[in-house]
């Protein structure tokens, strides 16, 4: 799990980076909560979805948004967070130029700038948000929402109600050609505490039954969301 440096748009950007064994592997990135709230690439449910992926033959980049860690810059309301979400994605694919298809995921904030990035990269083909925060945010610009993937929250979450996340799963569902599976983990308040193996096997799950990699660690892109 090497640190990795790397240019953003607004100065250096500090990550975590795995390059997986898999000839031609998938990628994915992962990003952190809200960085004026402790937000950090080691947040464990961060770390959580970016193992899944790790462990499914992915190469995979979590990183701190400016202003967080050892990345430059000051928190920018989620404008800034957004370029330097896409500068990440950019540093992935130039190691990874011939990768099939590639993932997002992102916890809270993190999954709110992951789904806008979702927007602008046609060539992202699937998603995992992590209590994404339906409650507070406008998640509108997801029409049509262009790729598939699960959201799942927790049934106690104090912060962002169950219902809202909810709603905006079922309204991307019912899109065509999209299918967003919804997650209610019981029992599970917005940080999973207690909760986090039921997290680790929601989302494992769902990854498993996509089948992203053949048995042989060969990309099925036919069973990509």
């Amino acid at each position: 799990m090497p640190e990795v440096i790397f240019n953003g748009p607004d100065g250096r950007l500090e990550g975590r980076y795995h390059k997986s064994k898999q000839a031609d592997a998938p990628i994915a990135i992962v990003l952190h909560p809200h960085p004026l709230h402790g937000g950090n690439m080691n947040n464990r449910i961060v770390y959580i979805m970016y193992n899944a992926f790790v462990e499914r033959g992915f190469s995979v980049l979590r990183f701190n948004f400016r202003g967080v860690g050892r990345s430059q810059g000051v928190f920018d309301n989620g404008v800034g967070e957004l370029s330097d979400a896409a500068y990440a994605f950019d540093w992935v694919q130039q190691f990874n130029t011939n990768s099939p298809y590639c993932w997002i995921g992102g916890y809270s904030f993190g999954a709110l700038i992951a789904m806008q990035l979702m927007m602008r990269r046609p060539e992202i083909d699937g998603f995992v948000a992590v209590s994404p925060p339906a409650g507070t945010e406008d998640f509108s610009f997801l029409a049509p929402c262009p790729s598939s993937g699960i959201i799942v929250h927790g049934d106690t979450d104090e912060h962002v109600p169950p219902e809202a996340v909810k709603k905006l799963a079922q309204k991307l569902d019912g899109q065509k050609n999209i299918a967003v599976e919804y997650s209610l983990i019981k029992g599970a308040d917005h940080f999973y505490q207690d909760r986090f193996d039921s997290l680790t096997t929601e989302i494992g799950t769902y990854l498993d039954k996509l089948q992203v990699l053949e048995p042989d660690g060969q990309a099925n892109e036919k069973k990509r969301a």
